[in-house]
């Protein structure tokens, strides 16, 4: 889901969006990312949707930038590009992960990568 594409939407309408997507099975890879209160507020709109069919969700949200690909030192040009760039593009530059618990297994963040495990679906015979 691009960033221009949430970034206009209200908290409700946003959550909406989400959650139907979401309990359709789907798993959302967002530019950008919610909120604190926007996060506090899906967990809340999540748990009071719970049902045999729709577990809850899993999510996860990454700064690329983070973690300095291993570097301890930033240079001053270094920092000075970060600082405009953060300041410019503010948050689209993060990743949210967002899916149903049903497929989601884990979510693991490391500064390089992500691992989205997921559970193993089996069909069922009509």
């Amino acid at each position: 889901m691009p960033y221009r594409e949430h970034s206009g939407l209200t908290t409700d309408e946003k959550l909406k969006r989400i959650l139907r997507i979401t309990k359709q099975q789907k798993i959302i890879l967002m530019q950008g990312r919610l909120r604190p209160d926007e996060e506090a507020r899906l967990i809340e709109e999540t748990m009071g949707q719970i049902t045999k069919e729709f577990a809850g969700i899993s999510f996860c949200t990454i700064n690329p930038t983070n973690g300095n690909n291993g570097k301890n030192e930033e240079t001053f040009a270094t920092k000075l590009k970060n600082n405009i760039y953060n300041r410019t593009l503010g948050k689209r530059d993060f990743l949210t992960i967002i899916g149903p618990a049903t497929l989601v297994r884990e979510i693991r963040k490391n500064p390089t990568k992500i691992d989205l495990l997921l559970h193993q679906q089996t069909r069922r015979k009509k």
